[in-house]
C-alpha cells in the first residue's frame, strides 16, 4: 500500500516534465471566494485555507450525491453508515462539529447529533454551481458548530439577459452507473430578461442495491438477509453475496429561484428548494447479530427524508457612512426524518418521527474605512422549532399505540452580533482579526410517561464569546504565508441534552440538562509557492483543542446505572461535559499544469486525534481519518478531458480505534488476534469527457477498476465494486 501512495505521489508529477513550460497555463495562488465572511473576496485576503469545487469538476468527475461531490476536493473524508448517507469528517471533526451553508443559510438543526448524520445528500450536485470547503474554525461568521470547518455549497444564480430579448438556456442530463443499477435524470432552465431572471431545476434519481468489489475481507461479504415471509422473519441465502441488500433508495430534488435586479444598487433573489428520498434501509444495523448470531433486526430503515427550504436574499449597495455593501437573508426550513425499527420476530415496531421548523435571519455589511482598512459586520437570529412524535405499532395485530419520542418538545435559538477588520500594512502584509457574541437559549420539556426521568424540562440561556486573529504575509508574487489562531464553539442542543436511543448494543442514551458548551482553540500555518508558472506547492498545519468536550458517558437514572430498553438490560450514557481533545495534522497538495494540456495534483492528509476516557487514559478521536489522499494525472484539449487518478486510504490498526469503535465488529474486517481493524485500500479509477458537439457532451468513467472490497473507515457500508458510469449532458 505504501509503495502504491509512493509512486502516485512522488513519481507521477515528473510524466512529460521533458515538455518546456514557457507557454503553460500558470496555475493561481488566488480566487475569489465567498465563505470567509459570505462576501466575494480575493484568497489572497483570508488566513485560512479554503478549498474550491468548480462546476467543472463536477461535471467531470460525476459524483452521485452531495456527499460524493464534498470528496472531489480531496480534502474531505466520507463516512457512509448506508448508501442513502455521507457524513463529511475533516481535520478530525464531523457530524454536528461541522457547519453547513446553503446559499449563506445555515443547514445544521438543533437535532444535528454526534453520531453520523446523512442531511448533506439533501443538496443537488446538479444545482450547485459553486462549494467551498473553509477548514478550521469558523465560528466568528457562523456562530455554533463550526469548529472543524465549514463547507459552503452555493447553487444555481438567475442570470440576466444582456439583450433586449428573453434569453433561455439550460441542459439536460441522463446517468447510469452500474454498481447500484443508477438512473438518474436531471433538466435545468434560465430564462433571462434585462431586470428579471428566474432558474428551474429537477432532478430524479433512482439507486439499487449496491455491489460490493471482488478482491478484500471476507467479512463484508452478506451471506444472508431478512426478509418477511407469511408473516414470519426469515432469514435468506442472498444469491450474490457481493450485493448489499437492503441499500436501495431513490431521491427527487426540486429547486426554483426568482431575481430582480430594478437597477445596479438592489438585487433580489427568492429560492425555493425541495428534497424527499424514499425510505431507506440504515445498511449498518442489518449486518449487527445477537447472541444467536442471527440479525439482531427484522426491519432498520429512515422514513423519507424531506427538506423544504424558503429564502430571501436582498442585497444593497450604497457608499453610506455606515456600510458600501448590505445583504439580508431570511429563511424558513423544514425538515422530517424518521427512524423505524423492530427486532427480528418481533412484533412491535418503533416509529420515531421528527420534524424541526428552522427559522433564520442574517444581516451582513461591509464597509471599506480607508484605502487600507475593511470591516464586516453582522447580526444573526436562528430559531429551531423541534417536535418529535413516537409511535409502537403492532404489525400481528395491525393496531398501533403511542410509544415514547426521541426527543423532548423543544426550542432552540442562537442570537450572535459579529465583526471582523481586515487592515493592510503594506502591499505585503496583511492582518485579520474578529469577534462574536453569542448567545444560545434551549427549552425542552419532557414526557415521563415512558421514562422515570427525575425531571420535567432543560433550561439553558448561556453565551459565548469566541474570537480570531491572523495574517496573510507575500514575500512575492510567487509565495503566500498565512497563520490564524481562532476559538470556536458549539452549544448545547436538544439531541445533546435531550434524545433517548441505544447507541450500542447493551447501551441506552438518556437525557442530561445540565450541559454547557465545548470550545475549540485552533492554530494554523499554510504556505502555497508557485515554481515557475505551471507548479504550485501548498502545505498546511493545525492544531486544535477542545475543552469541556460533549462526549457520552456512563450516566445513572434514579440512581440505577442499567435500565431495560427495547428488551434489553442497558448500561446508562448520557452526553456531558467531561473530556478533553485534541487533534493535529498536516495537508498537502501539489499542482502541475504542463503546456501539452496534461496535468498532475496530488492531496495528502494527515490528522491525528485523542480524547480522554472516564478514568484518565486517552483513546485515538473517532472522527479522525486515517492518512488519506488522491493523486490526478489528467489530459485536456478542445474536445476531450480525461483523468486518471488513485484514491487511497491507510490502515486503523485496532489499538488505534476509538474505544467507542472497537464493539462494533460486525463494520470492520478482523485482524490475526481477533480483532476489529479497518485495513488499507486503494481504488484506480479513469473519468473522461468529450465534447460531441456545441451542445452534447459524453462522459464516462470506470471507478475502482481493480474491483477492490474496501470499507471507509467507520463506515457501516462497503464502498462500490468496479464501476461504470455513463452520463449524456445536452445544454442549450
Amino acid at each position: 500500500m505504501r509503495k502504491i501512495i509512493f509512486y502516485a505521489v512522488v513519481l507521477l508529477p515528473f510524466i512529460g516534465f521533458s515538455q518546456t513550460v514557457k507557454d503553460t497555463v500558470a496555475t493561481e495562488l488566488e480566487e475569489i471566494v465567498v465563505s470567509a465572511n459570505r462576501w466575494k473576496q480575493n484568497s489572497k485576503s483570508i488566513p485560512q485555507k479554503i478549498s474550491v469545487i468548480t462546476a467543472n469538476k463536477v461535471v467531470l468527475q460525476n459524483p452521485q450525491t452531495a456527499a460524493d461531490l464534498l470528496t472531489v476536493s480531496g480534502k474531505v473524508f466520507m463516512q457512509k453508515s448506508q448508501q442513502g448517507g455521507g457524513s463529511p469528517m475533516i481535520r478530525g471533526f464531523a457530524t454536528n462539529r461541522l457547519l453547513y451553508a446553503i446559499d449563506g443559510i445555515r443547514m445544521n438543526t438543533a437535532i444535528f447529533r454526534g453520531g453520523n448524520i446523512q442531511n448533506v445528500i439533501s443538496l443537488d450536485p446538479f444545482a450547485t454551481e459553486r462549494t467551498e470547503v473553509l477548514f478550521g474554525p469558523g465560528s466568528v461568521m457562523y456562530g455554533s458548530d463550526a469548529i472543524g470547518g465549514v463547507m459552503s455549497f452555493q447553487t444555481l444564480t438567475p442570470q440576466f439577459s444582456n439583450e433586449e430579448k428573453t434569453v433561455v438556456s439550460g441542459s439536460a442530463v441522463t446517468r447510469y452507473s452500474s454498481a447500484n443499477n443508477e438512473k438518474t435524470g436531471h433538466f435545468d432552465v434560465n430564462v433571462g430578461w434585462k431586470k428579471w431572471a428566474l432558474v428551474t431545476s429537477i432532478s430524479s434519481n433512482d439507486f439499487g442495491d449496491l455491489r460490493m468489489g471482488s478482491h478484500g475481507p471476507e467479512e463484508y461479504l452478506r451471506p444472508f438477509y431478512v426478509q418477511r415471509q407469511n408473516g414470519v422473519d426469515v432469514v435468506v441465502t442472498n444469491d450474490n453475496p457481493l450485493v448489499q441488500k437492503p441499500t436501495a433508495y431513490s431521491q427527487i430534488n426540486l429547486m426554483q429561484k426568482v431575481r430582480f435586479q430594478p437597477n445596479e444598487n438592489w438585487d433580489f433573489q427568492y429560492g425555493f428548494h425541495f428534497s424527499e428520498t424514499s425510505s431507506y434501509s440504515r445498511y449498518d444495523r442489518h449486518i449487527r447479530y445477537n447472541s444467536a448470531g442471527l440479525p439482531r433486526y427484522g426491519e432498520f430503515y429512515y422514513g423519507p427524508q424531506k427538506w423544504i427550504m424558503n429564502n430571501l436574499n436582498i442585497t444593497h449597495q450604497s457608499k453610506s457612512k455606515l456600510f458600501d455593501e448590505m445583504s439580508l437573508r431570511l429563511a424558513h426550513q423544514f425538515f422530517e426524518e424518521s427512524r423505524v425499527s423492530r427486532g427480528i420476530n418481533n412484533a412491535n415496531r418503533e416509529i420515531r418521527i421528527e420534524k424541526v421548523n428552522a427559522y433564520s435571519l442574517n444581516t451582513d455589511f461591509t464597509k471599506a474605512t480607508g484605502a487600507s482598512n475593511k470591516v464586516f459586520y453582522g447580526f444573526e437570529y436562528v430559531l429551531n422549532d423541534v417536535n418529535s412524535t413516537g409511535i409502537n405499532e403492532d404489525i400481528v395485530v395491525g393496531s398501533s399505540t403511542v410509544g415514547p419520542a426521541r426527543y423532548p418538545q423543544a426550542t432552540w435559538q442562537s442570537i450572535g452580533i459579529y465583526m471582523n477588520d481586515q487592515y493592510k500594512i503594506s502591499e505585503k502584509t496583511l492582518l485579520q482579526a474578529g469577534l462574536r457574541y453569542n448567545q444560545f437559549i434551549l427549552k425542552a420539556d419532557f414526557d415521563t410517561t415512558f421514562y422515570p426521568f427525575p425531571f420535567t424540562e432543560a433550561n439553558i440561556d448561556n453565551g459565548s464569546l469566541t474570537g480570531s486573529a491572523g495574517i496573510v504575509f507575500r514575500p512575492t508574487d510567487k509565495w503566500v504565508i498565512s497563520s490564524n489562531a481562532a476559538t470556536a464553539f458549539r452549544s448545547p442542543n436538544v439531541d445533546d441534552v435531550g434524545k433517548v436511543f441505544d447507541s450500542e448494543p447493551g447501551s441506552v442514551v438518556i437525557p442530561n440538562p445540565n450541559l454547557e458548551a465545548e470550545y475549540a482553540y485552533n492554530v494554523d500555518l499554510n504556505v502555497a509557492k508557485m515554481f515557475g508558472k505551471s507548479v504550485k506547492v501548498d502545505v498546511s498545519t493545525y492544531y486544535t483543542l477542545l475543552d469541556n468536550a460533549l462526549v457520552r458517558r456512563d450516566f445513572t437514572l434514579n440512581g440505577a446505572s442499567e435500565i431495560v430498553y427495547d428488551g434489553e438490560l442497558s448500561q446508562v450514557q448520557a452526553i456531558q461535559n467531561a473530556a478533553k481533545a485534541n487533534v493535529y495534522g498536516i495537508q498537502a497538495g501539489v499542482e502541475v499544469k504542463l503546456p501539452t494540456g496534461f496535468r498532475f495534483s496530488t492531496d495528502l492528509n494527515f490528522q491525528k486525534g485523542e480524547e480522554e476516557l472516564d478514568n484518565g487514559d486517552k483513546s485515538p478521536s473517532r472522527h479522525a481519518a486515517p492518512f488519506f489522499g488522491v493523486s490526478r494525472v489528467g489530459f485536456t484539449n478542445s474536445k476531450l478531458d480525461f483523468e486518471v487518478n488513485l484514491q487511497f486510504s491507510d490502515e486503523v490498526a485496532y489499538e488505534d480505534l476509538a474505544e467507542e469503535e472497537k464493539g462494533k465488529k460486525e463494520i470492520y474486517a478482523i485482524d490475526g488476534n481477533g480483532n476489529p481493524y479497518s485495513p488499507s485500500w486503494y481504488t484506480l479509477n479513469l473519468k473522461s469527457m468529450y465534447k460531441l458537439t456545441e451542445n452534447f457532451t459524453l462522459t464516462a468513467g470506470l471507478e475502482n477498476i481493480t474491483d477492490q472490497r474496501y470499507r471507509p473507515y467507520s463506515s457501516g457500508i462497503v464502498a462500490p465494486g468496479k464501476n461504470f458510469i455513463l452520463a449524456l449532458r445536452a445544454k442549450f
